[in-house]
């Protein structure tokens, strides 16, 4: 089924056509970039743009972070809350790479 609005969505990209909206745009009559992720590959240039990072991204240096506390901590129970940290933010590091996989 045809999105409802699609016969305006056709006028509008028409009418920008005629009037020229799409001459003369950077990269115009280049050949596309080399994609090696075809079906991510919107979401990823928009990533890149924006210098964003996939959740599994920081979720994994802050358990570096956490990682490289609990060794330097000398204080049992603060080590032992470190300790907990690092097993919660493996399980969140485990759940955002499944979701970024799918």
């Amino acid at each position: 089924m045809d999105h409802p609005l699609i016969d305006l969505i056709n006028a509008k990209i028409a009418a920008a056509e005629r009037d020229g909206a799409f001459d003369n745009l950077p990269g115009a009559g280049k050949p596309l970039p080399e994609c090696d992720d075809p079906e991510n590959a919107l979401l990823n240039r928009l990533v890149r743009e924006v210098r964003g990072v996939p959740e599994f991204v920081t979720l994994s240096k802050t358990l570096a972070t956490l990682r490289a506390e609990a060794l330097e901590e000398a204080d049992r129970d603060k080590r032992r809350a470190i300790l907990r940290e690092i097993s919660l933010t493996e399980a969140k590091l485990d759940f955002a790479r499944r979701a970024w996989v799918r």
